[in-house]
């Protein structure tokens, strides 16, 4: 069968660090970087002897998460031992949570393509410590001759999310994706910088014949950096298990890494069960109590998260849906746009400005918000300068390349360039009398009832003068030479 005879099923479990000064269970430094095996101790190198301090931030910021997830926060919580071998886990175990977790029962929305709207499940968000680094000698782990380990990330604190399988594409995963790492950021629980490992995620997908009820056998997808990486690698699995069930074969349970390189997902291992992990309850942790008074101080902390962000923007300033969603999906963007509106009140500009010029440049540089050269206060500068009169919209993107560049003021890029708009009707009526003069097959056409003929001549009005004329003032003139 094709694969749009099959039903794609997917749930995500997405990690990400939390941001805290110190681990989870110790003092040392949770700063990203630093020299190999630097930041570390016994505690969190698991050696003999030592015992573990759980941080009340982690479990805090937990809640936190959690909460704005629209999860129940559990009155009773405890910390599990996950036993299994690998390098970069010096205890031989990772401290985690199994069947207590501190968060269970959420559920967000994620906004589709088409502008539809849809539900997903948050099954549970727990608490673990995170393993270390392996850096392997090789271009992917499945080509490396050997590898190392950098245990300086051991022990930092992480939260995992992990979702109902509720969606079915990869367009839909996306965008959880997109809506969790808004939300943590809106917390500021996590920075979420996914190129140095604070955000990860691991993908579950399925596929089953159109009205089949059981799911289908799960793969689970590992080493996806990125958002495009995690579509892509979605894509290629849903087209291999259908060509693999296709040909009467059937599809093992296992975890599989995406090779950036070669565009294709390689098998790494059977799929654990949860018995095989052994877990039984952390002996040299305590439980932990979660009263109700402590739940709704971390709930009356909570900032205004991404929904209620874009409710607002479109309630008090009206802009569209799709422009109030845009802006509010990344914090730092709704932050640099509301300090625009503090210099400048036309919310529907500013939103073009942002979403057009501003993104474009951001986007071709691969820069994020927070790295932009033009202040929200020197774009609002170029706005009102439109808005005045002073400048064109086509000078004005001229003006946009000068700040960026220099992270100079519109008013002094304007200055310097001598581009301020002409609109004295005196000047620009000389200059149509000339236009009109030389071009006088467009005049003819015009008035044998060829409207575009007047573009054309608007064109050669703002060729003469540079693009500095107000359009509005040279297609007034022209009109009214043409028309006598």
């Amino acid at each position: 069968m094709p694969v749009q005879d099959y039903e794609v099923v997917i749930g995500l479990e997405v990690h990400s660090e939390l941001k805290t000064k110190s681990k989870i269970f110790c003092t040392c430094t949770t700063e990203f970087g630093g020299d190999q095996n630097t930041h570390v101790c016994p505690v969190c190198l698991g050696l003999p002897g030592v015992l573990p301090v759980l941080n009340k931030q982690v479990v805090e910021y937990a809640m936190k998460a959690g909460l704005a997830l629209n999860c129940k926060i559990a009155e009773f919580s405890k910390f599990d031992r996950k036993n299994y071998y690998y390098p970069d886990l010096p205890k031989n175990y990772q401290v985690s949570q199994f069947d207590l977790p501190i968060a269970e029962h959420g559920q967000i929305e994620i906004d589709l393509e088409d502008g539809s709207t849809k539900i997903i499940g948050v099954t549970r968000v727990h608490m673990e410590e995170d393993a270390g680094k392996l850096v392997h000698a090789g271009a992917t782990i499945s080509q490396a001759d050997y590898s190392m380990v950098d245990y300086n990330r051991t022990g930092v604190p992480l939260i995992e999310i992990v979702s109902e399988p509720d969606m079915r594409s990869p367009e839909e995963a996306k965008a959880y994706l997109d809506k969790v790492k808004a939300i943590l950021q809106y917390t500021e629980v996590s920075d979420c910088k996914m190129e140095e490992g604070s955000l990860r995620c691991d993908a579950n997908i399925s596929l089953r014949p159109w009205g089949q009820k059981e799911f289908g056998t799960k793969t689970e997808l590992k080493n996806m950096n990125s958002f495009k990486a995690l579509v892509k690698a979605l894509e290629y699995e849903i087209e291999r298990q259908a060509s693999v069930l296709d040909e009467g074969g059937r599809i093992i349970q296992e975890t599989r890494t995406w090779d950036e390189n070669r565009g294709v997902t390689l098998s790494m291992r059977s799929k654990e069960e949860a018995h095989d992990y052994r877990y039984f309850p952390e002996p040299d942790l305590v439980p932990m109590v979660i009263d109700q008074a402590w739940v709704d101080r971390v709930r009356e902390s909570l900032p205004e998260l991404p929904d209620d962000r874009k409710k607002r923007l479109v309630a008090e300033y009206g802009l569209p849906e799709y422009d109030a969603g845009v802006i509010t999906a990344s914090k730092d963007l709704a932050e640099y746009f509301d300090e625009c509106l503090k210099h400048f009140k036309d919310a529907k500009v500013i939103a073009n400005w942002v979403m057009g010029e501003l993104l474009k440049h951001l986007n071709a540089g691969d820069k994020d918000i927070t790295e932009c050269p033009i202040k929200p206060e020197h774009l609002a500068g170029l706005l009102a300068l439109i808005e005045k009169g002073t400048i064109s919209g086509k000078i004005a993107k001229t003006v946009f390349e000068g700040m960026w560049e220099t992270g100079k003021t519109a008013e002094k890029i304007v200055e310097e360039q001598g581009l301020v708009q002409i609109s004295d009707e005196g000047a620009i009526a000389a200059i149509v009398d000339q236009v009109v003069t030389a071009n006088p097959q467009s005049v003819e056409d015009y008035k044998a009832g060829k409207e575009r003929a007047i573009g054309f001549l608007v064109g050669q009005v703002m060729k003469e003068t540079k693009g500095k004329a107000n359009p509005g003032v040279v297609n007034k003139l022209l009109k009214e030479r043409l028309d006598r």
